[in-house]
């Protein structure tokens, strides 16, 4: 049943729904302009993301094929094609599966190749039975789990969801097996974890977690063989694993509300923190390991009293914020609300720290905040609170600030001041304009004051600062942006004329629902020649399979094109063929049937009666004068009834 598990997920894709996505959109180059779906060159071929390498292509970069079947085929490609870009981002090696033909194509260096191949195959024989692993199966890549059998089911979850989550989170790639010849063990299942080591690490603690939920103490036969295992397989050489146990009380608070705090200690650390049972694992590199404890030593110690980091300006794991006294309950929110918040956002460890015998900020002093996490998570979470703070007490940062632009290639912050008129505009309701330039440019975009500090790689704040002039010329005129064939962060897209309105909606409307849901920034620009286009900008170039980024918001914006190319294509139909009926009485005109007879034919309406002192007056107030009681005769066919007897308005009146 669970090796059945992972194959029905992968039939539930069919060959043929991946078929038609493939041929809906062409893979090209990003700067290329958009074309109508229907045109062009055949569509029949799948690609996977192509895998990126640090100096170009490898020195045994090959290509190797594969026949396969349809159904096989079907397989291969999953729901929406999220199977082929897993097993390409395990391997690491690009995938391309050309449908017509049915040939798998793999890419990359000799060891990706092999196990791109490997991956295909072993899913593959999922739609027949039990895969049957073997030695060379091994590549350095491979974890095999030993899970009991009453705790199989719950392991895989309903229809392999669990088993899809965890691959989903860790980047691996895992399902059932047998090993070797000897066949299915009574009362264990093989799982075998594809990926790299911390991936397989993650995933193979993970399961064991599950495992000793279900069958508690399960963990500890199998203790020394989980800790010992992969130790010194990392590129330091430092990899390894160690343990901490913990007492009842203190496990759900090391846990957190739904795991948060155990989320929040693997996010700081960078290493990977997992309890199974009462044992707190952490697996790593020598330092993230180290970086873990502390943390984790840190927050149990906040339960006895304040808590001071000894010499933390040595430590490049941390930033200090000074909050003032009158702003630390605003920072901190109730019950810690705030912080957490800020904590979950940017993946970093946030507490008060008082030595001992200072007097702490609710005394009249400042106090201070530490930041623990990677060097992008410290200046977001720095960045917000210096917003927040900013805003309880203006001055505390601004205050003699000037402007800052650097030229740093690296990790850096510039700040760039924006007018009072403009300020709201940049930073929209509920700070949407904000985020949408954030996320588009990869960048750290936070306002303090009227200060705009933009955190990130060169390329980074150089894209960000660009937009923000982008979105602040579009106050004033149109933007011009002559030649973008030179930029790795847009698509540029021809919208037909009848089709503009349609894609940008009323006030930009449908441009800005698109960049909510794909996380890019788009607008119409002008060429050198002064025609429109519409332009999608962001750092992700995106995938087929993704809902972010710009081939995203491309799928979008075509759809919408063929939409309104439809609705147009349907009221000419439908025109054409009311024009095309031979002897059709005119459009919206009377039939021959319902013509007035001549007697019945409305005669015109005497003029009002007015007296001379009233002639030049308005009309009364009150009723209009087609209802006033001197009315024409009522049309054809209705005069009998109002006539009749007195019940009409003229008799009651």
């Amino acid at each position: 049943q669970a090796v059945l598990a992972y194959g029905t997920r992968g039939a539930m894709g069919g060959l043929s729904e991946e078929a038609d996505r493939s041929r809906g959109h062409r893979g090209r180059d990003s700067r290329e302009p958009s074309r109508d779906r229907n045109h062009g060159h055949s569509r029949s071929r799948s690609r996977s993301y192509e895998a990126p390498t640090k100096n170009g292509k490898p020195d045994d970069y090959g290509v190797d094929t594969m026949k396969i079947t349809d159904d096989d085929a079907a397989f291969i490609l999953g729901k929406g094609g999220k199977t082929k870009e897993k097993i390409s981002r395990v391997s690491e090696a690009e995938i391309e599966l050309f449908e017509r033909e049915l040939i798998l194509e793999f890419r990359g260096s000799k060891v990706q190749r092999r196990r791109a191949r490997k991956y295909c195959e072993g899913v593959m024989a999922l739609r027949t039975g039990p895969v049957n692993v073997t030695e060379d199966y091994n590549d350095n890549d491979l974890t095999m789990l030993n899970v009991p059998q009453e705790t199989v089911g719950f392991v895989t979850g309903r229809a392999g969801n669990f088993l899809r989550t965890i691959e989903s989170e860790w980047g691996t790639l895992m399902f059932f097996c047998e090993v070797g010849q000897g066949g299915r063990s009574k009362d264990f299942e093989k799982l075998a974890i594809f990926g790299s080591v911390r991936g397989r690490r993650g995933a193979e603690l993970k399961v064991l977690s599950a495992v000793e939920t279900k069958s508690p103490g399960y963990f500890n036969k199998i203790r020394e063989e989980v800790v010992g295992r992969d130790r010194g397989m990392d590129s330091t050489g430092t990899w390894g694993t160690d343990t901490m146990t913990f007492q009842d009380d203190e496990l759900s608070y090391a846990l957190g509300k739904q795991g948060s705090t155990r989320k929040k200690l693997e996010r700081a650390s960078q290493a990977i923190v997992q309890y199974v049972g009462h044992v707190a694992l952490f697996s790593g590199t020598r330092h993230e390991r180290r970086r873990a404890k502390e943390y984790m030593r840190w927050l149990f110690g906040q339960l006895e009293g304040p808590v001071y980091v000894n010499g933390w300006q040595d430590r490049d794991d941390c930033t200090v914020v000074e909050v003032p006294s009158d702003c630390i309950g605003y920072i901190t929110g109730n019950r810690r609300a705030t912080l957490g918040r800020m904590e979950e956002a940017w993946g970093t460890l946030m507490f008060f720290m008082t030595k001992d015998g200072d007097k702490g900020g609710r005394q009249g002093w400042s106090e201070q905040l530490i930041i623990f996490g990677n060097e992008r998570g410290r200046r977001g979470a720095e960045l917000k609170c210096m917003n927040e703070i900013e805003r309880k007490a203006p001055g505390t940062f601004t205050k003699g600030l000037r402007e800052k632009i650097t030229d740093t290639r690296g990790f850096d912050t510039d700040r760039i001041c924006i007018k009072e008129d403009e300020l709201s505009y940049v930073i929209g309701k509920e700070a949407a304009t904000q985020k949408k330039l954030e996320t588009a440019a990869g960048s750290i975009l936070q306002f303090v004051g009227r200060y705009a500090f933009i955190a990130g790689s060169y390329k980074e704040r150089k894209r960000c600062k660009e937009y923000i002039g982008w979105l602040l010329q579009q106050l004033r005129s149109a933007v011009t942006i002559a030649d973008v064939s030179s930029r790795d962060d847009c698509t540029e897209m021809h919208i037909p004329m009848n089709c503009k309105g349609w894609v940008t909606g009323n006030r930009g409307s449908e441009l800005r629902r698109m960049e909510q849901e794909t996380g890019v920034y788009m607008f119409m620009a002008l060429d050198g020649r002064g025609e429109e286009r519409l332009i999608i900008f962001s750092h992700d170039p995106g995938s087929k399979t993704n809902t972010q980024g710009r081939m995203a918001a491309e799928r979008l914006v075509n759809e919408l094109v063929q939409e309104k190319i439809r609705d147009d294509g349907d009221r000419g139909n439908s025109r054409a063929r009311s024009n095309s009926r031979p002897g059709s009485p005119p459009p919206r005109g009377r039939s021959d049937s319902r013509r007035r007879e001549p007697s019945r034919r409305r005669e015109p309406s005497p003029p009002p009666r007015r007296t001379s002192s009233r002639a030049n007056s308005p009309p009364p107030r009150g009723r209009s004068p087609a209802r006033r009681i001197d009315r024409s005769p009522p049309r054809g066919g209705r005069s009998n009834y109002y006539s009749r007897g007195g019940k009409g308005r003229r008799a009651s009146r």
